[in-house]
């Protein structure tokens, strides 16, 4: 029959019979095996964990230990602690107490089984932190317990002989000494340690490497998600790993199958060679170690975590090409060098090389709410400064990630200091809002931006897993304009830095991107200012980045502004002396040639301030120890600054008034006209006159002794009826009952400052129990259990008429109490008046907050607060989430709430929490949490400014009053002055100029002929708009006759002003000055000359914008 075909046979031939059932992997289950290959427990003798190492060695026969434990918590230097004798010692001794040191000499020999092992390693482990030294005092490694315990045995060791090394132990954990696992309590002062592990090791590198991969590939399995093949695929290979691993019986040639099955999925990651590709990357990983300066630990801990950290981090740079580390805060580069001089040339040649960056530009990584606009400023001065003159540049980018809010003048402050980018990521902490950017423009004030980044990744600590490489793309929420991110990873806050282990997986996940796709591309080997110059050049090219303006606020971490109340009263008070210092040594300078302009104390008490100014320091979120160190610190600067302003006063022809030298005088630091009434010194009181009316311009001021007979302004006080007081003056008519101010009437307004039945000065006390972070948080719900304070009698302690003072105590608890003196001065002709509030405390409390309210009849939905050169306007309502997370808010010397026409201001002299809830204005005083210090603000004894920057310390606090630099007694006591200063019309500059009076008091002296010193004193002054402040006068820093060598010198002498606009408008000026000036030059905050600017009669016009900040260089 025709037609018939030969059917076609084809190659492969499916099966006609089922082989068998075959089932549905159930993935959950697939999924939970994968652990019994790599963890830890039941099945580590067969998974492997147990092919992981090919021999040990221990015991006597290998490693013989030796110690010396020097006395007294002592941290001795290499050669110190060597040259002691050793002491056996062995494997299970315990270590202790607690911050104690303990040199441990090794004498070290590989058996012989072990010689020709492919990779060696010492394994060690007492559970504290350690530092590796080679014999002659080298250090080589840092050691974590229980996290980075191995160290590679160089190959010199191999040879059968005994070879000497040094372990110096410290007695802390990375996070400290805290007892528990609760790492923010208190440290435990006994704590001892077991070293449990002193080991020779063969490691089979082949399983390790294994170990890692299967590590990301199950990740991958894990973390992909289900409805995508690669997450499929990925759980395949995994358990075809393990079943080749168990077919091979863990044999050696099963495991280098079981790695050509991985290299399947992530290709070929054996070497750095992984990111060689052309492929477009979109995250940018970089190595860091975020070393808090102090936190859970002191000071001189950091010095040598800094050692540890960092010698890890360049033994990692020369065995991964790739490797990129970045590290700021100049103050741990200088601990360094200082202390470990071989290890600095070995990081500043990493430097050189690019692997090793600085980065930061600033002193310490610093609290950015706290410090003044001229400390902010120093801490770029001193940080760009010494990376520039160790390094050979200055840095570009702003990095801080872990800081507690970032004040709305630091853009400007950035561009001013050379830094067009801002890196940081703290803001994913918010407990309420979701901060929306990733990568934005941040605009200051005046309007000047940065560029900034948040790691999408939500962490500066990354562990460089598969999830912190995937979130680094997915939490990205600036993806309309640009999809990249960078990536901080490597064990931080407590120091080590990026593993071995991060960089391998690293590579495996760069390796999976490139092989099988969907996990968002890794690179290595960039810096971070590669990233950012890519998110400029994008800028430039035309991409519209999102822009924030203002403050960053941080929705946490609001009782910072608070709490360790003496450590911010001792900030506060340095401040203002380096500002009177820096005027006065000035000045000497160009009255007498032969005096030194004191650069290096100058120096040294301003690199002690910005390092307190740490973002752990100053908030008060740091241990005990931690606040002895600072205290000590402001101690020295205390007692340093005191001489150095006697040395510039003497040139000056001034002296301590009972020198009996001349007539009394006194001098005005500030830049305006000032009239206020003061208490005499002692020894120049009478029985008629207590008090001197000091009035005159910037520079000298006339001292006028007062008299009941000759007050030409008069402040009273009487009982009204019983219990209470009115006190008046030619502004005000105060009514007092119970320390609590019921009436407050502005006589020339004819208006009422108090809001109807309510009191003013009302002493209220919360209980404050945050969810964890006590030294750190406050939180909304504290408010619902406010407790006003009963107040007891009044007396009146000073009867006028030049100042009534009103006297009350409240008891608080038990154990504490306040006394309270209300102040009225008699009025001086246009000069402002305020009620001063003067107090002090008794704190003996546990987990309560103290403020003081003062409900003014005024109402506004936004009120005003100081901020570092500027104002900053916030909610007084709580109509939106983020309004409402501004319950607890920063300022510096003032709050303002006013409405058209008329305004309240509060002053204070060392206070930086506040809230206005309506028209509620709340000063925060003192808080009590028990960790991590158990003593916060118990006011433990505290150095002391000079006493002329601390007005109402009563005498008999200060056990030496002739030094007037000494420590104040009274555990528990402080002591707190703040004011109301009602106004007429808007908030303008008597407000600003008002509290920095009170922050700045005049001081008087003795001069033989004060109207001769006038002009000096005066020799540069500021005219114009009063929204301008000269607020700074010093020296330029590379004067020939002021440097200290750093950076080259400039010829001939200069003086440097620095302006600022405060009100946010512009304004017109002219510095003027009788000194012989060749040139006036516009300048960064680096000192850069920026452009000159005409001179005419010695007077040179300046314009600033809103909130703008202007450096001047007059050159003589």
């Amino acid at each position: 029959m025709g037609g018939e075909t030969q059917p076609k046979k084809i190659g492969v031939t499916y099966p006609k019979f089922s082989a068998g059932p075959v089932g549905q992997q159930i993935h959950s289950i697939y999924k939970g095996r994968l652990g019994i290959f790599t963890d830890g427990g039941q099945y580590s003798s067969q998974n492997l964990l147990a092919k992981m190492y090919e021999g040990k060695a221990s015991g006597e026969e290998y490693i013989k230990l030796s110690v010396y434990s020097p006395p007294d918590l002592a941290r001795p230097t290499f050669k110190e602690a060597t040259s002691h004798d050793f002491e056996k010692t062995q494997v299970g001794a315990m270590f202790g107490p607690s911050w104690s040191t303990h040199w441990i000499k090794v004498q070290l020999k590989v058996p012989s089984n072990l010689q020709k092992k492919e990779h060696l390693e010492l394994h060690w482990d007492a559970g504290n932190e350690g530092l590796i030294w080679t014999e002659d005092g080298v250090p080589l490694q840092g050691l974590t317990g229980g996290d980075r315990t191995e160290w590679i045995l160089p190959k010199s060791f191999r040879d059968g002989k005994f070879h000497t090394f040094y372990i110096e132990m410290a007695c802390n954990g990375m996070f400290g000494n805290a007892p528990g696992g609760d790492s923010i309590q208190p440290p435990n002062p006994d704590k001892y340690f077991q070293l449990w592990k002193a080991e020779i090791v063969a490691v089979n590198e082949e399983v390790r490497q294994l170990h890692i991969d299967f590590w990301i590939i199950g990740d991958a399995a894990r973390e992909f998600p289900e409805n995508t093949w690669e997450s499929h695929a990925a759980l395949q290979l995994c358990n075809k790993i393990m079943d080749t691993f168990i077919a091979g019986n863990g044999s050696q040639e099963s495991i280098t199958e079981c790695r050509k099955l991985a290299s399947n999925y992530i290709g070929d990651v054996n070497s750095s060679k992984v990111y060689d590709t052309d492929k477009e990357h979109i995250i940018y990983a970089i190595g860091n170690c975020h070393i808090d300066t102090c936190w859970l630990w002191p000071f001189d801990e950091t010095k040598r975590k800094v050692a540890r950290s960092w010698a890890n981090q360049c033994d990692l740079l020369d065995r991964y090409p790739e490797h990129r580390f970045v590290a700021s805060q100049a103050q741990q580069y200088k601990w360094l060098e200082q202390l470990y001089p071989a290890l600095y040339d070995r990081v500043k040649a990493h430097v050189k090389k690019g692997n090793f960056q600085t980065i930061g530009g600033s002193w310490v990584e610093h609290d950015t709410n706290m410090p003044s606009g001229e400390s902010l400023v120093r801490q770029f001065l001193y940080g760009q400064r010494f990376f520039e003159s160790h390094f050979g540049e200055r840095c570009r980018t702003f990095w801080l990630p872990d800081t507690f809010g970032y004040s709305t003048q630091l853009p400007q402050l950035c561009r001013l200091a050379g830094m067009s980018r801002f890196f940081t990521q703290k803001l994913s902490w918010n407990n309420i809002n979701n901060f929306p950017h990733t990568t934005f423009n941040w605009v200051s004030l005046d309007g000047s931006q940065v560029l900034c980044h948040m790691a999408p990744a939500n962490t500066y600590t990354a562990d460089a897993h598969f999830g912190d490489v995937n979130r680094s793309l997915s939490q990205n929420k600036s993806m309309d304009q640009d999809a990249t991110g960078l990536l901080a990873f490597g064990k931080g806050d407590g120091g080590g830095g990026p593993t071995f282990e991060h960089l391998e997986k690293l590579r495996r996940c760069r390796g999976m991107s490139d092989k099988t796709g969907l996990l968002p591309r890794v690179k290595m080997g960039d810096s971070v200012e590669d990233f950012y110059d890519r998110l400029e050049k994008k800028a430039e090219e035309g991409t519209k980045f999102c822009t924030w303006y203002g403050e960053l606020y941080f929705e946490l971490h609001r009782g910072t502004y608070t709490t360790q109340a003496n450590n911010k009263w001792n900030n506060r008070k340095t401040e203002i002396m380096l500002h009177d210092i820096e005027y006065l040594a000035t000045l000497a300078t160009i009255k007498d040639s032969s005096y030194k302009y004191p650069k290096k104390d100058i120096d040294d008490i301003w690199e002690n301030t910005l390092l307190c100014q740490f973002h752990d320091c100053l908030p008060g979120s740091a241990i005990e120890m931690c606040y002895d160190d600072s205290d000590k610190l402001y101690g020295y600067g205390f007692k340093t600054g005191e001489k150095l302003m006697k040395d510039a006063l003497s040139v000056l022809k001034y002296s301590r008034h009972d020198s009996g030298k001349g007539s009394m005088t006194a001098i005005n630091t500030l830049p305006w006209p000032r009239a206020e009434i003061v208490k005499l010194p002692e020894n120049a009181k009478t029985r008629s006159s207590e008090f001197a009316l000091l009035k005159g311009n910037s520079g000298v001021v006339d001292v006028e002794v007062l008299s009941a007979k000759t007050a030409k302004s008069a402040a009273s006080i009487k009982e009204i009826k019983k219990g209470v007081f009115q006190l008046s003056n030619s502004h005000y008519k105060v009514e007092v009952e119970g320390g609590n101010i019921t009436s407050l009437l502005d006589l020339a307004a004819n208006r009422e400052v108090i809001a109807k039945g309510s009191k003013a000065n009302q002493l209220v006390i919360f209980d404050d129990k945050p969810l964890y972070w006590q030294a750190w948080d406050v939180e909304l719900y504290h408010l619902e259990t406010r407790k006003e304070l009963p107040s007891g009698s009044s007396q009146i302690v000073e009867q006028g008429p030049h100042k009534v003072s009103l006297m009350t105590e409240t008891k608080i608890s038990e154990e504490s109490w306040i006394k309270t003196t209300i102040s009225l001065a008699a009025s001086i002709e246009d000069q402002p008046s305020y009620i001063e509030m003067a107090s002090e405390v008794e704190w003996r409390e546990t987990m309560r907050f103290l403020k003081v309210e003062f409900p003014v009849d005024i109402i506004n939905t936004e009120a005003s607060y100081e901020t570092q050169y500027g104002i900053i306007r916030r909610p007084t309502h709580y109509n939106t989430s983020w309004d409402m997370a501004k319950f607890e808010v920063c300022c510096h010397k003032w709050a303002d709430l006013s409405e058209n026409g008329y305004g309240v201001s509060i002053i204070n002299d060392s206070k930086y929490g506040f809230a206005t809830c309506g028209n509620m204005m709340r000063l925060s005083l003192l808080r009590a949490p028990k960790a991590p210090d158990a003593h916060a603000d118990m006011g433990k004894p505290f150095f002391s400014a000079p006493s002329s920057y601390c007005p109402i310390l009563p005498a008999r606090l200060i056990f030496n009053p002739s030094s007037r630099s000494s420590l104040i007694s009274g555990p528990g006591r402080h002591h707190i002055r703040y004011a109301i200063l009602p106004h007429a019309g808007p908030l303008d500059s008597r407000t600003v100029r008002t509290a920095r009076n009170f922050n700045y008091p005049m001081r008087i002296y003795s001069h033989p002929s004060a109207s001769s010193a006038s002009s000096l004193l005066s020799a540069v002054t500021l005219h114009g708009s009063s929204a301008l402040i000269l607020d700074t006068i010093k020296r330029g820093e590379d004067d020939e006759d002021v440097s200290r060598g750093e950076l080259p010198k400039r010829k001939g002498r200069s003086i440097i002003v620095r302006v600022y606009e405060s009100l946010g408008g512009k304004a017109r000026g002219t510095i003027k000055t009788s000194l012989p000036v060749k040139k006036v030059c516009r300048t960064n905050i680096l000192e850069d000359d920026e452009g000159e600017l005409q001179i005419k009669n010695r007077e040179v016009a300046i314009e600033l914008r809103s909130f703008e900040v202007a450096t001047y260089r007059l050159q003589l």
